[in-house]
């Protein structure tokens, strides 16, 4: 079973609700927050940390490990039942080049993006960092140093914001599945999860973000999720949490699709092609204008886009890769400010176009450009100006009860995606059916 078919089952909430895995129970109870969730803080001082986070809107998710190594998916390990034992000599072969993490952080600066998250651990069991807790990490193996301290350097030294994938599920550790079974091999592996997630909150500095993955095979008890995460917010006061350690703290992550939480903040993480990991044969990667547009749709929604990038066994980073970030980069260098510092949007249909807006202005981001007139229908509200944005020329237009024209336009796009700015007479919204329903149908049958 791969992740998303696992968070598949684990149902809509992709794995962010307590759920009845182990049975086993621990002394630790979750208690109630103040929307009567199980979690470890409030709403109140959720919105005081997570303001960075919603002006940020676009971060780099990076998924390395020994899996990229062999360059055939970071499921390698178990969708091919290679035994932990001969897993284990990849770490001998695992040789970051020098400055490989200064890479990845200027070219997620490049292309926009505000954060990174890093795999200190996937599923395969071994550490990217530092660890007291195993010998099966990166300074004791054939990297000799930590990669995560490189990383946490980078991102530093490029004024970005971190933060640390840790995978609750271990491959490799003795007791990752007999611990679903054995309270004594719970306890021991509770202990070391525990441990490590210390280690990851003590040695870095601020943190700004941890997202847990996968956690098979135990509950929200079997875990002390609570008491884990009490762990983590007083020795990381100011941290960010993801759902994915049974109990929702403080933000939902829908895997490869968009699809907005209600009352509920979320970021939408997907690959760049099919495959988080390196996969040498995948080239099936999402266009400038796929990203561009998925990237709106987050936005628009209220929402965050998580994007992954799956180095090479040096760290270097796949060229398509650098292709198509560089060139998102381009159009966020002069509309990013569309993304960044906009409120949730109500319009959202178009048959060419999508939709974000700040205030009372409406951004009209049109993908597939139809010629030399653009059409909105169905606003509710009168438009008052219309120009091109980053150029600020104006933009002639027709508006009638149902439809906006925006007229005089070039016959070939401007842009990979143009962008247009309608200020409007109140807060934008467009009501498809309402208007079909009033529309004059005064023809011969």
């Amino acid at each position: 079973m791969n992740r998303r078919n696992y968070l598949a089952l684990m149902g809509g909430a992709a794995a962010g609700a307590v759920a009845t895995g182990s049975q086993l129970v621990s002394a630790q109870q979750p208690a109630p927050a103040t929307d009567g969730a199980p979690t470890t803080s409030t709403i109140e001082d959720r919105a005081r940390r997570m303001k960075w986070w919603h002006e940020a809107k676009f971060g780099m998710f990076i998924h390395w490990g020994l899996y990229s190594t062999l360059g055939r998916h970071e499921w390698v390990m178990e969708n091919e039942g290679i035994p932990a034992k001969e897993y284990e000599q990849y770490a001998d072969n695992f040789k970051p080049k020098p400055n490989f993490a200064r890479d990845w952080a200027r070219l997620a600066k490049r292309a926009g993006m505000k954060y990174m998250v890093l795999t200190s651990k996937h599923h395969e069991g071994f550490c990217n960092f530092d660890s007291k807790l195993t010998h099966y990490c990166a300074t004791k193996k054939a990297p000799g140093r930590d990669l995560v301290r490189e990383y946490v350097e980078a991102a530093r030294a490029e004024g970005l914001r971190f933060g640390f994938y840790y995978s609750l599920m271990d491959w490799h550790h003795p007791d990752g599945a007999r611990c679903a079974k054995d309270e004594a091999a719970r306890r021991r592996f509770v202990d070391y999860i525990h441990g490590q997630v210390r280690e990851l909150m003590t040695n870095y500095g601020t943190v700004d973000v941890l997202w847990y993955d996968v956690p098979w095979p135990l509950d929200a008890n079997g875990w002390e999720s609570v008491k884990m995460n009490t762990m983590v917010r007083k020795l990381q006061p100011d941290i960010i949490i993801n759902n994915r350690s049974r109990i929702p703290e403080d933000f939902d992550t829908p895997e490869q699709r968009i699809e907005a939480s209600a009352n509920r903040p979320w970021e939408s993480c997907m690959t760049l092609n099919d495959s988080w990991g390196y996969h040498v044969s995948d080239r099936n990667w999402k266009s400038p204008t796929t990203v561009i547009r998925n990237l709106i749709t987050c936005a628009r929604d209220g929402g965050n886009y998580l994007l992954n990038i799956g180095p090479t066994e040096d760290g270097s980073i796949p060229i398509d890769s650098v292709r198509v970030l560089e060139t998102v980069g381009d159009w966020m260098a002069k509309h990013g400010d569309t993304i960044r510092l906009s409120n949730n949007c109500q319009p959202r249909r178009g048959n060419y176009l999508s939709y974000t807006r700040r205030g009372n202005t409406l951004y009209a981001h049109v993908h597939y450009w139809p010629g030399e007139t653009v059409v909105i229908a169905n606003l509710l509200n009168k438009v008052t100006a219309v120009r091109m944005h980053g150029s600020n020329e104006q933009v002639k237009f027709v508006q009638d009860d149902f439809r906006i024209r925006l007229t005089g336009l070039p016959k070939r796009a401007p842009e990979l995606i143009t962008t247009f700015e309608l200020e409007c007479d109140g807060e934008p919204r467009q009501s498809h059916e309402g208007k079909r329903a009033e529309k004059p149908r005064d023809v011969t049958a």
